[in-house]
């Protein structure tokens, strides 16, 4: 998590304004940064008066510094006498308190005020008693001279719990009722003589009898034991208040230290050690003293509320009030947490545009909440011969249309007698239905793969493996259909998602770029090739939806010391877009569509096979590309660039272990084929990276929770699909029929054809999806042809879907690109403009490599 939004998790709400604005700090790093690398440069109206009064970075950046400092001191003492008063206040009424509950069997104290009961039908509640007054002090407000105004509370509040106290008080008060008496009447008399005894018996002129002693034994235990509750709840107040002022001082002392580092680092100074050591832990908040200070009271609070509440048991005390302190941040902070949060998840699904649902409106029911009683959704009105009609507006959405399309066209293609047995028919019915679901995208892809299993139980679409190929039953077709959606290749898919978080979450990734990038120097020639292929080889190991995010981070200081219309940051930014998706095409656990290719081959391919043809391909594809890119922009032109520093810190040990794993389990793949004897597939060696990284701790249940989950359902529900397409009988049906088409052509030609289709269809759809519908079709007409070469078309099939790139919703990477925008000024770097006049042409680029050098070297290891 970033420091500005720990910060702004932390924080206590209501000081938010007097915590170090690290943000702010931020920004005039960012400032500084660009004057020095470009002084002649125009700074905005706001920055240009500091920033041209001199150039010594050093002086403004203190400056800014002290102001902050100087400002939290200020709060601090004023917030540190505040609540100190509060706890001197408190230790001091425990403390007369611990005096007069001595040789009180008080019992534990509950968390509810017990309203007062009388045994006479003439007695009242006292009122005004001191005791009563701490009893009935349900929110502390601090009055003029700092004391506290007691609160009545509403009868219904506790009576239950009332009931269930005095019922608990019951037998410890019979068995020392006299004993009671005594220090009843003892304590009045010494409170009388301090002129508390009409504070006490809420009469004036009212003297002490002993008559009365039951009847005020009762009752003064009864107060004695409110002001118990009330003053442990004082004691909690005055621990969580002494915690957050702890918290205060640490999390500014970890900004101060946070905003130096960046300083230190963007700007290339060594400021951080002499200004913390000189300036900043010298100020008071920072000392040793202030913090001994806090600690003590912090103990004193501990050791009462252990001598009140939890008869002497301090452990037990500190228990309980971490968990008392742990509820109040919980309790106060949950709505903060959960707003920012949402508008997180809000940012970045609208970076994917992902927001629209199928009912057209946001799914947050509160945005679009109307007065009164009326609808969430929007509606509108429509006119009918019997009046106006108010309908929602997703039932008029091009989404929902769509989707009733697609209902009707698939209840048709179910009645239409266009195969001959029904198990094909309904098969056909369902591949063109949920096809049209997730090239449209009406509903979610994963929502269609889980749709897939359910129509083929339904529509009993599946057969016996062996003659005469009766169709099967639902519960046989229920378990052969769900085994079907998981086979070693999505534990294949798993061990990626593994290796992936790992290094991602221990830097090694961006470690392993920042060290190559730091050595292109500042060309921009040579910058945009080698951002390329760190993009590419990124792609290849942490996803290419993570490895262009990943690469835009690494690459902001250089973009923010650009021009905002410099050809270059188009260059780069389109570049690494592009070059990560031909990195999908890299490795088989590069993208899922590779991994869809590897369950449609027989015998699946090696990873050192894949490399030999694969690599050639990825790295020709980007050469060319790149010349495109210069030819294109121009991207020298008038262009200098601020290098890359690389991360200069040492290696852990954790790291070198993540490390030294991945590379195992990269060298198991590669010679799977050599190891089946000892593994049996692909699928068993990623459980090594899986069962080393979780079951030493260095990745946790919430990082397996985080992987790509609809993914990894949207790939089981593409195998569900190849199943029942060949269960049915329809695959070979079809096949037959376009093999008896293509069987005059040679292999080179039903590749190109193949090819051809592919790179049209994924360009306009995902390139998973295309992966699931085409590439079950590719293999089998590979497998029927006059010489079979299945493997062969599935290979240049799946490295056909990973170059197609055409548009900017031609998959993540290109997505992540559009919606990239320069600093401070909310415009993007790209339009839809540079993907059709670079994008189209680089496809086909890669298409000819593909087809060409890919098709070759596949010839070559017999494909």
């Amino acid at each position: 998590m970033k420091f500005s939004h720990s910060l702004q998790f932390n924080s206590v709400p209501d000081w938010n304004a007097h915590y170090i604005a690290y943000d702010n700090l931020k920004k005039l790093i960012y400032t500084l940064e660009k004057q020095v690398n470009w002084p002649d440069a125009r700074g905005d109206a706001e920055s240009a008066p500091l920033l041209n009064e001199s150039l010594d970075t050093d002086m403004i950046f203190r400056r800014s510094l002290d102001a902050e400092l100087e400002k939290i001191t200020s709060f601090y003492h004023a917030k540190e006498r505040e609540i100190l008063g509060e706890v001197d206040e408190v230790i001091q009424e425990a403390t007369k308190y611990k005096a007069n509950t001595v040789g009180v069997d008080m019992g534990p104290v509950g968390e509810s005020v017990i309203k007062m009961r009388t045994t006479s039908t003439e007695s009242r509640p006292r009122r005004g008693s001191f005791f009563r007054s701490l009893g009935q002090s349900g929110n502390r407000v601090s009055g003029p001279s700092g004391g506290i105004d007691a609160v009545e509370e509403d009868d219904d509040e506790y009576d239950e719990d009332s009931d269930d106290a005095v019922s608990h008080m019951d037998g410890s008060r019979r068995e020392s009722r006299s004993v009671r008496r005594r220090a009843s009447i003892d304590r009045s008399d010494g409170l009388a003589s301090e002129g508390a005894d009409s504070r006490l018996l809420g009469h004036p002129n009212r003297q002490m009898s002993v008559q009365d002693g039951d009847n005020l034994a009762e009752s003064w235990f009864l107060d004695l034991y409110n002001a118990g509750v009330a003053l442990k709840r004082r004691l909690i107040l005055a621990y969580v208040s002494l915690c957050e002022l702890k918290s205060y001082v640490q999390l500014n002392k970890t900004g101060f230290s946070k905003a130096l580092k960046k300083y230190d680092k963007i700007l290339t100074k060594s400021l951080r050690r002499p200004y913390m050591n000189g300036v900043v832990l010298p100020a008071y908040p920072f000392t040793d003293d202030a913090a001994r200070l806090l600690g003590d009271k912090v103990a004193l609070i501990e050791q009462f509320y252990a001598d009140i509440v939890t008869k002497g048991d301090l452990s037990l005390a500190k228990r309980e009030l971490r968990l008392h302190l742990r509820e109040h941040v919980v309790w106060e902070r949950n709505t903060v947490w959960r707003e920012m949060i949402g508008i997180e998840r809000k940012a970045q699904a609208a970076n994917v545009g992902i927001r629209r649902t199928l009912l057209g409106g946001d799914p947050d029911p509160s945005s679009a909440q109307r007065q009164g009683d009326e609808e969430l959704l929007p509606a509108k009105e429509i006119g009918t011969p019997l009046g106006r009609c108010r309908v929602p507006e997703w039932l008029c959405s091009l989404s929902f249309l769509s989707l009733v399309g697609m209902v009707i066209l698939f209840a048709v293609l179910l009645s239409l007698p266009i195969m001959e047995k029904p198990e094909q028919q309904n098969c056909l019915a369902m591949a063109v239905f949920v096809s049209l679901l997730w090239a449209t995208e009406v509903i979610p892809l994963f929502v269609t793969s889980l749709l897939i299993p359910f129509l083929v139980v339904i529509l009993k679409i599946l057969r016996s493996d062996d003659p005469p190929y009766e169709r099967l039953d639902p519960q046989a077709a229920t378990k052969e259909v769900l085994a079907s959606m998981w086979t070693p290749v999505i534990m294949l898919l798993l061990g990626g998602f593994t290796i992936a978080a790992a290094l991602s979450k221990y830097d090694i990734a961006r470690r392993m770029a920042t060290f190559v990038l730091s050595r292109a120097g500042t060309s921009p020639r040579v910058m945009l090739v080698t951002n390329m292929f760190v993009s590419m080889f990124l792609s290849m190991w942490i996803s290419n939806v993570a490895a262009p995010v990943l690469c835009y981070s690494i690459i902001q200081p250089l973009l923010r010391n650009l021009p905002p219309e410099s050809n270059f940051s188009k260059a780069l930014v389109l570049g690494i877009a592009l070059a990560a998706n031909i990195g999908g095409a890299a490795s088989p656990i590069a993208s899922p569509q590779n991994i869809i290719a590897l369950e449609n081959m027989s015998p699946s391919v090696s990873w050192g096979t894949w490399f030999f043809i694969a690599l050639p391909v990825c790295i020709i594809s980007i050469l060319l590309i790149w010349a495109l890119l210069l030819i294109t922009f121009q991207p020298a032109r008038g262009t200098s660039i601020v290098p890359i520093r690389p991360v200069t810190e040492r290696l852990s040990g954790v790291q070198w272990f993540v490390i030294i794993v991945t590379l195992v389990t990269i060298v198991l793949w590669c010679v799977s084929h050599q190891l089946e004897h000892v593994f049996g597939d692909m699928g068993v060696i990623a459980i090594i990276p899986m069962v080393l990284f979780f079951g030493t701790g260095i990745l946790t249940k919430e990082d397996f929770n985080n992987f790509l989950w609809t993914i990894i359902i949207l790939a089981a529900g593409g195998l569900s699909l190849g199943k029942a397409v060949t269960s049915s009988g329809l695959l070979h049906t079809i096949t037959s029929a376009i093999t008896a088409r293509v069987e005059s052509l040679g292999l080179y030609t039903v590749l190109l054809v193949f090819s051809s289709l592919i790179l049209v269809i994924a360009t306009f759809i995902s390139h998973t999806v295309a992966a699931l519908i085409i590439l079950p079709l590719v293999q089998q007409v590979g497998a029927g042809m006059e010489h079979p070469h299945p493997n062969l078309l599935v290979m240049v099939s799946a490295l056909m879907c990973s170059v197609a790139m055409g548009l900017p919703t031609s998959g993540f990477p290109n997505m992540t690109a559009i919606m990239l925008e320069i600093p401070n000024t909310g415009l993007r770097y790209l339009r839809v403009g540079h993907f059709l006049s670079r994008g189209i042409p680089a496809s086909l680029l890669s298409f000819l490599v593909v087809v060409t050098v890919g098709y070759g070297l596949m010839v070559i290891v017999g494909l």
